[in-house]
């Protein structure tokens, strides 16, 4: 079993135990979306201990958590989950790492993106329209599938355009998850 170095910052106990099934691995559990002040000084002295991986759930209170701890505690790693690897078996339950697969979790934990501020951005709103992921129909679902495909989340195009710049994402990276992105459109969602 794979051993990681840093801890991984999760929601609850079940997250811990499914991320624990798929690798070797510390967590700091932020008990759902409250993370209070005293919670934010032990992650920063973790964070410079063993340096932090931010996994929370594919939703609203996993994204808030998120930029929550990237704002306090710069330079740390996140890993990401689809919406679709995440959805409960059972009727009841929420969205969360606790239902991704063993499988799916190691391959979110080997494809990390840590936020960089950037003096020249890569990516502009221009870049965004002309990729039709603002302003149409489809813009939503084609800035999902991006994310999906990049492995960084979903945002808004706002976010996304962000994300994009804070994440390092390259031209080439970006230009060959759109080539996908537009086949899919092509094909009807497939």
């Amino acid at each position: 079993m794979k051993k990681i170095k840093e801890v991984i910052v999760v929601e609850g106990k079940d997250d811990t135990k499914q991320v624990q099934r798929a690798v070797d691995a510390d967590t700091f559990e932020t008990n759902g979306s409250a993370l209070s002040l005293a919670d934010i000084e032990q992650l920063k002295k973790l964070q410079v201990r063993r340096g932090l991986i931010v996994f929370t759930d594919p939703d609203f209170n996993g994204e808030r958590l998120r930029k929550m701890i990237s704002q306090a505690i710069p330079g740390v790693k996140h890993a990401f989950i689809q919406r679709r690897q995440g959805v409960p078996t059972e009727a009841h339950g929420s969205l969360g790492v606790e239902h991704a697969s063993q499988q799916v979790i190691r391959e979110a934990l080997s494809n990390l993106y840590t936020e960089e501020e950037v003096d020249q951005p890569e990516f502009t709103r221009t870049d965004m329209a002309k990729a039709n992921l603002v302003g149409g129909a489809t813009a939503r679902y084609r800035r999902e599938r991006l994310g999906q495909i990049l492995g960084i989340g979903y945002g808004n195009g706002k976010q996304m355009l962000k994300r994009l710049n804070v994440f390092r994402v390259s031209r080439t990276q970006f230009q060959k998850a759109m080539v996908q992105v537009n086949q899919e459109d092509e094909d009807g969602h497939k």
